[in-house]
């Protein structure tokens, strides 16, 4: 891998990770994440708990990663599997606006569809609704089962509600699924999981197939079987497969920067500006170290 190459993973759960995980992707090359709201593997049963869980996005974990010279964004929205427990999600709904203006976050999501059912269909139009309001991207998740009709039906509904292709992420595709994407106008982000759903092999193919233009790839790593350094694993085998660096550098970075800049603060400066890594600071008088020397670059000293 040339050393010159950035990523960006723009779907990745670090909640769930360690840091040695941030140590590791930071090596690799990865500059900024993008986390989105998600469930925790479990049903909240309280709203505070999202409330708790929201603020730890645009708090804590922005702060987790910039001690490992990793910049993060989030991405803030009312999760599918959680939309059907009508009450709680009703209350999750009025706490959206309280988050979704935060400096990090990018956009509203993960949204979309699990089991595409009635309460699903209600919630995700409405988080639609408030993204149009707010002029926020949309990050659209898309069901494990009936990916396709799932798929198509999520795009249709973005575009009854106004909103322009441009500004919709539709994450998890697969072959069955990246031509409808495309052609419709929409981003096409595919999550790189290690033993199941789209592997890197199969990710090399589609570039080869579909170019990259609006291709996006990411990890999608969470509390389950996945990883973390999908993203340049998998670039380091496009390049070996022979896929052209600029092909590799828009699906594993430009991309997912135009995609999700459109509409909030995230910039490229933001990393190419930072000054480095300074392990004495404090959120909350807590620190990543754990009573270990803290990490200063020398722009940091002072």
């Amino acid at each position: 891998m040339e050393d010159s190459l950035r990523f960006i993973d723009p779907h990745i759960h670090m909640t769930s990770r360690t840091t040695d995980d941030y140590e590791a992707m930071a090596a690799a090359g990865v500059v900024a994440v993008i986390e989105p709201a998600f469930w925790m593997g479990q049903p909240r049963t309280q709203v505070g708990s999202f409330q708790d869980y929201f603020s730890s996005l645009v708090g804590w974990e922005p702060f987790r990663a910039s001690q490992f010279g990793i910049k993060h964004y989030c991405t803030i929205g009312l999760n599918s599997k959680e939309a059907n427990n009508i009450p709680l999600a009703e209350q999750v709904m009025e706490l959206l606006p309280l988050y979704l203006q935060k400096e990090n976050v990018v956009a509203v999501g993960e949204i979309g569809y699990d089991d595409q059912t009635p309460a699903e269909d209600r919630f995700f139009r409405a988080q639609l609704e408030l993204a149009r309001e707010l002029g926020m991207t949309v990050q659209i998740h898309t069901p494990h089962r009936d990916k396709k009709a799932g798929t198509i039906r999520s795009m249709e509904v973005c575009l009854e509600h106004g909103l322009n292709p441009a500004d919709v992420i539709v994450d998890h595709n697969n072959e069955e699924t990246v031509r409808d994407v495309l052609e419709r106008g929409f981003w096409a982000a595919f999550t790189i999981y290690p033993k199941t759903k789209m592997g890197n092999e199969r990710m090399v193919e589609v570039i080869r197939q579909y170019g990259s233009e609006r291709i996006i790839v990411d990890s999608s790593a969470d509390w389950g079987v996945s990883d973390p350094m999908a993203v340049p694993k998998t670039a380091s085998l496009m390049l070996k497969r022979g896929i052209a660096r600029t092909d590799v550098e828009r699906s594993c970075y430009s991309n997912a920067l135009e995609a999700f800049s459109r509409n909030s603060r995230m910039s490229e400066s933001d990393w190419l500006n930072n000054k480095g890594i300074d392990q004495r600071l404090l959120f909350n008088d807590n620190s990543v170290l754990r009573g270990q020397s803290p990490r200063v670059d020398a722009d940091q000293i002072r």
